[in-house]
């Protein structure tokens, strides 16, 4: 006996957000928002069957995985190959490699996962790889740095990987995933900021402005604005804000959450907690507002704090630390704090540690103007990550308050 077909409007699944900032929430994703999803996907990247192949090692309980490798392809009708997520962590040239056995390739990967392949590929693994083949590699689910970027193609240009190939992308779970991505033709844009005007909510181009944030494109199917935070007002191009998002990939709301999703999801858009700017028409994205380090009336970004301090100390494992803030007394000021993974097999004395102490606050202070109170060194493997390996930032601030992270200190 058949069974009988869902509503398009019924609930497909449960996609979890990753929990960066607060408990993961069960976003409801109905059958028409994953159809909606995947045919913007295949719109933005232009896939079409002989034409193009995705290759996959995301796990497919992660929205990017489920669907870049599985809705999409079965939408559309063009072939999936996947790539046991392990696998990829052991060898990330086994995902290189197959970039470059099938034609028009489109994969996606988080930030990190490009400076791995950087880091683990040796030069004579590259020098067999042809990635020529390439049509589109998403750069998303965390926040895309240009040095990445530059650092990846540095690595692979060699092997025939294209600018144009690198797509910085944004996305979250309760927009399904696919909100916005570079073009197929363009390469990669980068916007050199006045990091000043930025503390304060502005993006002015200035070119070798201290503060580079790479666009993530242009919505495809859907419709972005940036609006306040607070009064709700939306905002023109170039201030910054809270991101919103409205089209028919947007999720119905949380699982038996009915406080959340009435905050999250209203007035017909997604507010969706992330920071941003449009440029151009295209969007920049600056972090969370959650996340948010205010210092005397300045907005700064914990991504940019952590990238300072793992540049001065070599040390530090990369993407492997968390910055933010802490009472110094219980009315007074918040101190900014640093706890960072050191790679293993670091031992420290206390004059090792205060002198990196120094370094890491001398550059703190140069790049971004704050001081540093306390940069806590911890074992690796410590700094708490989400399912979809981002910091934690949050949750590291709970262990830190309650001790936890103290004990572990080098």
């Amino acid at each position: 006996t058949e069974l009988p077909r869902p509503a398009p409007d019924d609930v497909a699944y449960l996609q979890y957000t990753s929990g960066s900032t607060r408990s993961p929430a069960g976003v409801m994703v109905t059958h028409a928002n994953v159809v909606a999803n995947a045919r913007q996907a295949v719109t933005a990247f232009d896939v079409a069957p002989g034409r193009n192949t995705t290759v996959g090692w995301l796990p497919l309980f992660h929205d990017m995985g489920l669907v870049l490798s599985v809705a999409a392809p079965v939408h559309a009708g063009f072939a999936s190959v996947l790539l046991d997520p392990v696998a990829f962590l052991e060898r990330p040239v086994r995902w290189l490699r197959l970039l470059g056995s099938y034609p028009g390739t489109v994969s996606a990967a988080p930030n990190f996962a490009y400076d791995y392949c950087v880091t683990r590929v040796g030069a004579d693994e590259a020098a067999g790889l042809r990635l020529d083949r390439v049509a589109a590699l998403l750069n998303g689910s965390e926040p895309v740095r240009p040095a990445t970027l530059e650092r990846f193609l540095d690595a692979f240009g060699p092997a025939g990987l294209t600018a144009e190939a690198l797509c910085p992308a944004y996305g979250l779970a309760e927009a399904t995933v696919f909100v916005t991505a570079d073009r197929r033709d363009e390469p990669p844009l980068t916007v050199e900021c006045d990091a000043d005007s930025l503390a304060e909510g502005r993006v002015e181009v200035r070119p070798g402005g201290t503060a580079r944030l790479t666009t993530c494109g242009r919505p495809v199917g859907q419709e972005v604005r940036v609006a306040d935070p607070e009064s709700g007002t939306v905002l023109d191009e170039g201030r910054v804000g809270e991101i919103q998002v409205r089209g028919p990939n947007v999720g119905t709301g949380y699982w038996k959450q009915s406080e959340r999703s009435a905050e999250t999801f209203r007035d017909g858009w997604l507010h969706t907690g992330d920071l941003g700017a449009l440029h151009d028409g295209r969007l920049l994205v600056t972090g969370r507002l959650k996340d948010l380090i205010v210092v005397d009336g300045r907005n700064h970004y914990p991504q940019d704090v952590e990238e300072t301090v793992q540049a001065a100390l070599d040390v530090v494992r990369r993407d492997r630390l968390a910055a933010f803030t802490v009472p110094r007394d219980e009315d007074g000021p918040e101190d900014l704090v640093v706890v960072a993974e050191v790679r293993r097999g670091t031992v420290a004395d206390g004059a090792q540690a205060r002198e990196r102490l120094a370094r890491a606050r001398a550059a703190v202070a140069a790049r971004h103007g704050l001081r540093l109170a306390d940069l806590v060194l911890v074992e690796a493997g410590t700094v708490p990550r989400t399912s979809s390996g981002k910091v934690a930032r949050a949750a590291c601030r709970e262990r830190l308050l309650s001790g936890a992270l103290r004990a572990e200190a080098l």
